[in-house]
């Protein structure tokens, strides 16, 4: 029976990187994935020029039953860190936005960074191979003080003295989601926090959304809030619509804190006071239509849409602007400034970035990633840690998959 120090599953983002970190540290490891292909969701993310992270990270920038779990890795292992592998490996990349970093060519050089990093430290390969079932063994004849772990796979079947996940979420099941990491942790009687698609498209009933359908491809800068008035959640950035709802980094963002049945509340101007400004040009005895006016402070196409809504609200938008109420100019202004919605639901894990939810942290150390179940460690996506939209999440793979590798080099040496 081939023995290893270390099973790793999960040849993502945190597989890998805790694969090359534990096997440069001595150790020998094993990575298992059932798909053939490493690190999808690097390959497609950003733009196929992958978000690997951003310069301005902190606990802040996480949700959970308890984001500041994340602080002490994060701490530990920064942006700054992943940024030196980054350059030793000769990849050139720009900041974006908002502290974004990407690869200035493709998402392929931190792939192939990642392997190099594992074959630097011997890791072996176990793909595709699909895995069965997990055993746990008190004595172990594979390390110091180690428990041991025996694993069936189509391979064969393993001993090891700790057990990796890092398994992800179920986000976007067509590169090969799972939820084999929420089953390892219930069957070792760790508590997991139910899951939900996160960083998600949100869609509309499709009668109500039908005159906005038609805006699809329409794409503005926004102030997006959670409707409450406790614990309000907000974010400036763009939106875009679609036949379904709305989509772009915005709506991604409020996503993950919206709850079903919960409105959210958008301002489509920011930058501008729409009421005033609409005022100031009656005032000016201006002819010109109330759409056209909108129209320098909106996009057109939004400024038409709207207006044609006017009769819903008992007001003639369709008018000239030095004819219309100043109450009338006044309630359009404060539409734009306030349009409260209701969601119906998401676009689902199929167009879901990442999974919110996940093994419960109040079962893991923060500073090991190791659960209270001896040996098994959890990493990534699979844990109840959910990053915002902007390379939050990839920074906290690296850095849990980094705390994680340290510890096991502490322990099984």
């Amino acid at each position: 029976m081939p023995e290893f120090d270390v099973a790793i599953v999960g040849a993502g983002a945190a597989g890998l990187f805790c694969a090359s970190v534990a096997g440069q540290l001595g150790l020998r490891v094993v990575l298992i994935d059932h798909s053939a292909r490493v690190a999808e969701k690097i390959r497609i993310s950003g733009g196929g020029r992958s978000n690997f992270t951003n310069t301005q990270v902190s606990a802040a920038n996480y949700l959970g039953q308890n984001p500041r779990f994340a602080k002490s890795a994060l701490a530990r292992y920064t942006p700054r860190d992943f940024v030196e592998l980054v350059r030793k490996h000769g990849i050139g990349f720009h900041e974006k936005h908002k502290g974004q970093l990407f690869c200035d060519q493709s998402a392929q050089q931190l792939i192939d960074m990642l392997l190099a990093e594992c074959t630097a430290g011997g890791v072996a390969h176990w793909q595709p191979c699909a895995l069965d079932s997990v055993r746990f063994s008190a004595s172990s004849p594979c390390g110091k003080g180690a428990s041991s772990y025996e694993i069936d796979s189509e391979r064969g079947t393993l001993r090891c003295a700790a057990l990796v996940v890092a398994t992800g979420g179920l986000s976007i099941p067509k590169i090969g989601a799972s939820d084999w990491g929420y089953r390892i942790a219930r069957q070792f009687d760790l508590p997991v926090v139910p899951t939900r698609p996160a960083l998600v498209p949100l869609t509309f009933d499709a009668a109500a959304w039908a005159p906005f359908a038609e805006l699809s491809g329409l794409s503005l800068p926004v102030e997006i809030a959670t409707g409450g008035k406790k614990d309000t959640m907000r974010f400036q950035e763009d939106l875009l619509f679609t036949h379904r709802g709305l989509s772009g980094p915005a709506v991604l963002q409020i996503s993950s804190y919206w709850q079903p049945g919960a409105t959210i509340r958008l301002d489509l101007a920011p930058s501008n006071v729409v009421a005033e400004q609409l005022l100031q040009v009656k005032a000016e005895g201006n002819r010109r239509k109330i759409a056209n006016v909108l129209a320098a402070l909106v996009p057109s196409r939004l400024a038409d849409t709207w207006v044609a809504r006017g009769p819903l609200y008992g007001h003639d938008w369709n008018r000239p602007v030095n004819e219309a109420s100043d109450k009338s100019l006044q309630a359009l202004g404060e539409q734009l400034a306030r349009w409260e919605l209701t969601p119906t639901g998401t676009e689902g894990y199929a167009k879901a970035e990442v999974t919110a939810g996940g093994v419960d942290t109040t079962a893991l150390s923060s500073q090991s990633m190791e659960s209270r179940q001896n040996g098994l460690y959890f990493i990534g996506e699979v844990v109840d840690i959910t990053g915002w939209l902007g390379g939050y999440n990839f920074q906290w793979a690296w850095s849990s998959a980094f705390a994680c590798a340290q510890a096991l080099a502490a322990k099984l040496h």
